[in-house]
């Protein structure tokens, strides 16, 4: 079984892990500084993907496992034209957020033949805990990841820790936000959106996951946008 190193919200670290993973220089994460409708209108756009990083808690997890009971319940079908992965490993959460941006984004962004192309195109096909399965197995793409904090001067931890933040992703699909989580079992789906708002209506979930945890304060988020 593979081993994964846990991800820090670190847009420089991201953007070198993109590129080993063949995605063009065109685009690349960048932090976003502040939740205020002022600060978010200095993000470059337009914005392809915002990243989530959370710290887990008991909160979270009572709201992941009423989401999963409602949309069971509803005997709801997660829609095929989302490419979601379900969390196999510990620590790779990181990744899977990275994975969810780009594949989601395929028809915006440019992806040389490669690991992470590779790795697409093989699981578009499979449902989210095969999806999962697969990346397990693709030591290579997590192997690129160690490779880049071991030989410069980013900080990665070691593979062994317990992390208690998670990543989470969202994205536009055909003008419906998705939240992108491997911990759940399906694509959540947050109303509508556009590729001129995606930005702003993350943010309104981000403030929701805040609200859940108001005692905690590692609440990051990143955004993949045009690299002007």
């Amino acid at each position: 079984m593979a081993v994964a190193l846990p991800m820090e919200s670190n847009p420089e670290t991201m953007n070198k892990y993109l590129q080993k993973l063949g995605v063009s220089e065109k685009w690349r994460m960048v932090d976003v500084i502040g939740l205020e409708e002022d600060t978010l209108s200095w993000v470059p756009r337009p914005v392809l993907a915002v990243v989530l990083l959370f710290p887990l808690s008991d909160a979270y997890e009572q709201h992941r496992s009423e989401q999963e009971k409602v949309l069971q319940s509803k005997g709801v079908e997660p829609p095929k034209e989302v490419f979601h992965l379900k969390q196999v490993l510990s620590n790779v959460c990181g990744t899977i957020a990275l994975v969810h941006s780009v594949a989601n984004n395929m028809q915006r962004i440019e992806l040389s033949d490669g690991l992470l192309k590779n790795y697409i195109d093989e699981a578009k096909n499979l449902d989210a805990s095969a999806k999962g399965e697969l990346l397990e197995n693709s030591t290579a793409i997590l192997n690129a990841y160690k490779e880049i904090v071991r030989s410069g001067n980013e900080s990665g931890g070691e593979a062994d820790e317990t992390v208690n933040n998670h990543f989470v992703t969202f994205v536009n699909i055909d003008g419906h936000l998705f939240e992108l989580d491997g911990r759940k079992s399906y694509p959540i789906e947050h109303g509508s959106t556009s590729p001129d708002t995606l930005l702003e209506d993350a943010v309104k979930v981000c403030r929701e996951f805040i609200a859940r945890d108001p005692e905690n304060i590692g609440f990051n988020v990143v955004a993949l946008v045009p690299n002007n």
